[in-house]
């Protein structure tokens, strides 16, 4: 018997896959900005407000790997409302007790909550999303994620001039959780609905049934694959995830490098603060605006016309950076430079979510992605820490430079093994009659 599987259409994943996303990241990219401020009020010195800060990404990077068993366990939608009442309890331990280690267990929480947020969206629109609208389909998650970031702190700097008060701001992540619920409670769960991720599922149940000899129900399968499925993954996949993984690694730490070192190098130039500001808006702008077209570009001429002309223009923008921070006008080349990192980070938009659902297996891609994600988050959070580390031993041009050498080495690797492994496809010609 043969099941047709609902056409795909962006109507059908703008309000379940997209809204939530919105308004997690709005509530996310509210707090962000303000958990050093609220951390030095308690008593913290700089550079312990710094670790604290930094709590949300090391609760993502541990629970990269644990979200990918939870979200094959329990489902794309289950797993989004238990991440926003994660997140509702690490804000509300930051709240209740006022001391600097509640606020870092918050933060700890939070991270964790973002890490099965993001990957069970990830994974839906992996199963659902055709392959040959994928690449704009994750890019414009990507996108969605960016915009809520970037209102989130306009959101925080009004509350804060309204009230006099940062902990305030914690109350809007709590907000956006809570209508992330309702949004998700409310809609129909287009996993059920449109049923393409479960149309797969039964297939390879079905298939694992024939080779085993067994019946086994969808919900027996579906936990014995979360049982084992992350390790398994790692282990069946291991080439692939050290290859390509390697690179996006590479990807992501340059991405995390430009935004710890363009501020700094503002400063380390002696930039009015205001026009600084204005040259990293402007950045940030062009960045956010190009989203969909990185989908575009993917999904017409393959990952590499992506891929390869961000990581070049991450690396060579921080290679400039590097030979002309004493120049005299080394005002106009820190703009000029500031720019082409926007506009290389907004080309490569969507691009590490894209590949790993073009690697991912179709029946179970969660566990991989899991796996998929961690490396990706592990080289963001070795970015800020090989910068410290090598501006505190050499100087910050140095530090410029090895991540622009980075970034080419990181398009060499992509360049090398995306086509062994991520094969471009012919797109279909129009049939003419």
């Amino acid at each position: 018997m043969t099941v047709s599987t609902p056409q795909f259409s962006w109507r059908s994943i703008i309000l379940p896959a997209y809204l939530p996303t919105l308004l997690f990241s709005i509530g996310e990219g509210a707090i962000i900005p303000v958990i050093p401020v609220v951390a030095t009020e308690r008593g913290a010195s700089l550079a312990l407000a710094g670790l604290v800060a930094a709590m949300v990404m090391v609760g993502e990077l541990v629970g990269d790997l644990p979200s990918g068993w939870l979200v094959a366990r329990i489902g794309e939608r289950n797993a989004m409302i238990g991440a926003a009442m994660l997140a509702v309890i690490g804000v509300l331990v930051a709240l209740v007790s006022p001391t600097v280690l509640a606020l870092g267990v918050g933060m700890f929480l939070l991270g964790l909550a973002t890490a099965v947020f993001g990957l069970a969206r990830h994974a839906f629109l992996t199963s659902y999303v055709p392959e040959a609208t994928r690449a704009r389909a994750l890019s414009t998650l990507a996108g969605v994620f960016r915009g809520g970031w970037a209102l989130g702190p306009f959101v925080a700097a009004a509350l804060i001039a309204w009230t006099g008060s940062s902990e305030v701001v914690f109350w809007v992540l709590v907000a956006a959780c809570f209508a992330v619920v309702v949004v998700l409670l409310v809609l129909p769960d287009p996993e059920r609905v449109f049923g393409a991720a479960q149309l797969v599922r039964e297939a390879s149940v079905a298939a694992s049934g024939a080779i085993t000899g067994g019946v086994r129900t969808i919900g027996e399968a579906e936990a014995d694959a979360a049982s084992h499925g992350v390790f398994r993954a790692i282990a069946t996949h291991r080439a692939v995830l050290l290859r390509i993984g390697s690179g996006v690694g590479l990807l992501a730490a340059v991405r995390a490098s430009r935004t710890v070192i363009v501020p700094l190098w503002a400063v380390s130039i002696g930039m009015p603060p205001e026009a600084a500001a204005i040259v990293i808006g402007v950045s940030a702008t062009i960045d956010f605006a190009l989203f969909y077209v990185s989908g575009q570009v993917m999904d017409r001429f393959g990952r590499l016309w992506s891929a390869i002309p961000g990581l070049v223009g991450l690396g060579v923008g921080q290679l400039v950076l590097a030979f002309t921070h004493d120049l005299p006008n080394a005002v106009a080349w820190f703009t000029g430079v500031a720019v082409l990192l926007g506009v290389a980070n907004g080309l490569s938009s969507g691009v590490i979510l894209t590949l790993g659902a073009d690697l991912a297996p179709r029946a179970n891609p969660a566990p991989f992605l899991g796996a998929f994600r961690t490396i990706a988050d592990a080289g963001q959070a070795a970015a800020p820490l090989v910068l410290a580390a090598v501006t505190s031993a050499a100087s910050i041009m140095a530090a410029s430079a090895t991540m622009g050498v980075l970034g080419l080495v990181g398009a060499a690797v992509l360049w090398r093994y995306v086509p062994r492994y991520v094969p471009r496809r012919p797109r279909p010609r129009p049939r003419r009659d």
